[in-house]
């Protein structure tokens, strides 16, 4: 299968960068322009440019991969349960910023082969910036190499994380760990779209992220631009990352085992992960 050398996860990166640039292009043409939001929940939005981006993105990677597409708003094509590929779409990440005209919002697209991340690309028009990367080659941001900090202390480390949809009705809903952790940080954000926190691990920006609750198609993607980049994924105990679990850690790997001992310590963070997606 092509996603199982190099040379072939290069050329469906290719395809998955192309892709993401087109949706992008689509979504950046509506930009501060207001959309109208419908309400999926309390505080999860949803918008015609999601679902016009998801069926372009849809279109597009059927046409030309092999592989099964399951996006955020339409679902999809079965996961396989042989370990084979399928590609994990989300047509608009930040769709909350995207309808307040907030610049941090992306077109993201990730291929999970069994449970390891291989392909990642994420497009963020409005910062006129892009992330690449694939199992065993580089990770780029704007076609440049790059690579996850240098940052060894805690304490000079810059986090980010995000909250759940259900934050206001849900014990498990990060308040306690974001309150300890910023504690001992040297600052955290939260700017609303997991796939840019993640990109901007790979790049150095930030030292560290982690969240819980999160869908697929909201990390595999980024998870895999991370580990291209030298970084470490895992889940919150610091073992083996299950992205299709919702509860993930990304780090530049010096401060990995910091941040997993500091999320030991707050009780919420022990509550065993609570999967938005299911095989």
């Amino acid at each position: 299968m092509r996603h199982e050398t190099l040379a072939g996860r290069e050329e469906l990166l290719a395809i998955a960068l192309a892709a993401a640039r087109e949706a992008a292009a689509f979504l950046h043409a509506g930009w501060r322009s207001r959309p109208h939001a419908e309400h999926k929940g309390r505080v999860d939005l949803v918008t015609e440019f999601d679902r016009d981006s998801e069926r372009m993105l849809r279109e597009r990677l059927h046409r030309e991969t092999p592989y099964g597409v399951v996006g955020e708003e339409q679902g999809g094509d079965q996961v396989p349960v042989d370990g084979s590929a399928t590609w994990f779409v989300d047509p608009l990440d930040g769709t909350t910023n995207f309808v307040h005209g907030h610049p941090f919002y992306c077109v993201s697209i990730g291929l999970l082969a069994g449970d390891v991340p291989v392909v990642g690309a994420v497009v963020a028009p409005a910062l006129a910036t892009e992330w690449s990367g694939v199992l065993g080659g580089v990770a780029r941001r704007n076609g440049a190499a790059c690579q996850v900090s240098d940052v060894q202390r805690f304490s000079d480390a810059l986090l980010a994380t995000g909250f759940p949809y259900d934050r206001a009705t849900s014990d498990d809903n990060n308040f306690d760990a974001f309150v300890a952790i910023k504690r001992k940080a040297q600052a955290v954000r939260r700017c609303g779209s997991a796939a840019m926190d993640l990109c901007l691990v790979a790049d150095g920006t930030y030292d560290g992220y982690w969240e819980k609750k999160l869908a697929p198609w909201d990390c595999i993607a980024g998870a895999a631009i991370v580990a291209a980049a030298g970084g470490r994924i895992s889940d919150y105990a610091g073992g083996p990352p299950d992205l299709l679990s919702g509860q993930l850690l990304a780090t530049n790997v010096a401060i990995h085992d910091a941040l997993v001992n500091e999320l030991a310590r707050v009780p919420s963070s022990r509550l065993p992960p609570s999967p938005r997606f299911r095989r």
